[in-house]
């Protein structure tokens, strides 16, 4: 295996991982930025407050984004695995 397949092996490796994780990213982002809003608007600074939304958004929107998910990391495991000829020498 030489150097050239080890960076394109890698440098598809971190595009797959940072595929998966920028949607959930972009949504922690703009709901936080939205509770943080609401909160300076209303005074309300309690804990309670700015966790919840985060936790009852965020955990909603990896059941919707989770069939996405599976299937690009199947296909991704299923090409690495169908293809290790390169590596193996």
């Amino acid at each position: 295996m030489n150097t050239e397949q080890v960076v394109a092996l890698f440098r598809h490796t971190l595009q797959m991982a940072l595929l998966m994780g920028a949607p959930l990213l972009l949504i922690a982002v703009a709901v936080s930025l939205l509770v943080n809003v609401v909160q300076v608007l209303t005074s309300l600074q309690d804990q309670t407050l700015s966790t919840v939304p985060r936790l009852a958004v965020m955990a909603g929107a990896i059941l919707v984004l989770f069939p996405w998910m599976l299937r690009k990391l199947m296909f991704f495991t299923i090409s690495l695995w169908s293809d290790l000829h390169p590596f193996v020498r």
